[in-house]
């Protein structure tokens, strides 16, 4: 018994061969024809010879309508003005007709699909022209004749064009679709870019700030300590000139990168948010209008100064996105957590939720962009981070950074 497996691909390799299907079904139209013919003893020899022309035409026509339809449409019209002039009565072998009138007009080609309408509407009328009808003798018999005569031309062509628009519609959407994605693609690198310089412009700051105090240490060094030593003092110089040397070349090499308006100068900076200030960062959300429940677990102890402002940062960027979707009367809880080998965050909010676009990889429209810095900043600590909807309703970002930054 045929599976359904088997059943697609028969239609599959139908759809591939669709000349192979309709050469199939000529061959079966040139066989009633042939029946048709024998019916006929009456007929002459060079009627039947051109019943025999007629019908071989149409085949033809019917066999390769979808590989070269504007030329079987013609063929088509040129066959049936000979049966007019040779006194070919329709019949059955003039069905393909009426699927080359579909055919051109599902098709791109809209001259030929007009013609092949109009050509659809006259076929009748020359028909009965030329083979009246002698029951049909008054007006209203011969246009109920003439229109139910044409309907099925009418029919095939609306039929076709409809087909056509179907297919130009569908073309539409996987065009916008593919751009769509290409766009998408373009603002996530866009944005990773974007993110990687925001953080190496406060990895910048976080270096700048501890190499300025290692300069002001050393020069103040340099100038008490005048009882130790000689040599003492020209190893704290050269700390000294060693770190004004490693800020400069510092300084050159991400000057770049600190072109924002309002950006420090003159060589004063201001050391970056660490885990102490996420206190002050939960108390200005709540000033805000968010509910956040803080707590901390564990011993606190001091981390190096990137894992404490990418700490910081992220329990930024979720209170931010929690305020901004989750809607009416949201809450959110953010949990520290010290264990001996690192720093675990925890931020929930009980809202409707982020839409998808947030938790996956690139986002949409400007969205997701958060959660695109987020994995790049903990990502560059050695972190690892996961994002996701709550299975209650809401979002929940889990982080865990080690104790010492990777490389």
């Amino acid at each position: 018994m045929p599976t359904l497996g088997d059943v697609h691909r028969l239609y599959d390799f139908l759809r591939r061969h669709p000349t192979g299907v309709d050469s199939f079904w000529a061959v079966l139209l040139l066989g009633l024809c042939a029946l048709t013919l024998s019916e006929d003893p009456t007929a002459t020899a060079l009627h039947q010879a051109g019943v025999v022309v007629v019908s071989l035409v149409m085949c033809l026509v019917l066999a390769l309508r979808r590989r070269a339809p504007v030329p079987m449409l013609l063929l088509a019209t040129a066959t049936g003005l000979a049966q007019l002039a040779f006194n070919i009565e329709g019949n059955i072998f003039d069905l393909p007709m009426l699927v080359v009138v579909y055919t051109v007009a599902s098709g791109t080609v809209r001259w030929a699909s007009w013609f092949a309408l109009v050509g659809g509407l006259l076929a009748p009328v020359l028909y009965f022209w030329r083979w009246p009808d002698p029951g049909q003798a008054d007006l209203v018999h011969t246009l109920f004749g003439l229109a139910f005569a044409a309907f099925p031309f009418l029919l095939a062509w609306v039929l076709g064009d409809r087909m056509r628009t179907r297919r130009a519609y569908w073309a539409q959407l996987e065009e916008r679709a593919t751009r769509l994605e290409k766009e998408r693609e373009q603002q996530s690198k866009m944005a990773v870019a974007a993110e990687r310089a925001r953080i190496a412009r406060e990895l910048h700051d976080v270096v700048a700030h501890n190499v300025s105090v290692m300069v002001v240490q050393a020069d103040g060094a340099a100038y008490v300590l005048d009882s130790s030593p000689e040599t003492a003092r020209q190893a704290l110089e050269t700390i000294s000139g060693t770190g004004r040397q490693a800020l400069a070349e510092m300084r050159r090499l991400l000057g770049v990168l600190r072109s924002e308006e309002g950006a420090p100068s003159g060589g004063e900076y201001v050391p970056q948010p660490d885990v102490e200030q996420i206190e002050e960062l939960v108390e200005q959300v709540r000033g805000a209008g968010l509910p956040v429940d803080y707590k901390i677990e564990g011993s606190a102890r001091p981390l190096p100064s990137g894992v404490e402002l990418t700490a910081y940062r992220i329990v930024q960027e979720a209170l931010t996105n929690a305020r901004k979707h989750g809607g009416p009367d949201v809450g959110a809880s953010v949990r520290l957590t010290y264990f001996d080998d690192g720093l675990g965050l925890l931020v929930e909010d009980d809202g409707r939720g982020a839409q998808h676009e947030l938790y996956e990889s690139g986002g949409a429209d400007g969205m997701g962009h958060g959660l695109i810095g987020m994995r790049e900043r903990v990502g560059m600590v050695g972190g690892t981070l996961d994002a996701g909807p709550r299975p209650g309703g809401g979002f929940r970002i889990s982080v865990l950074l080690p104790a010492k930054p990777g490389r």
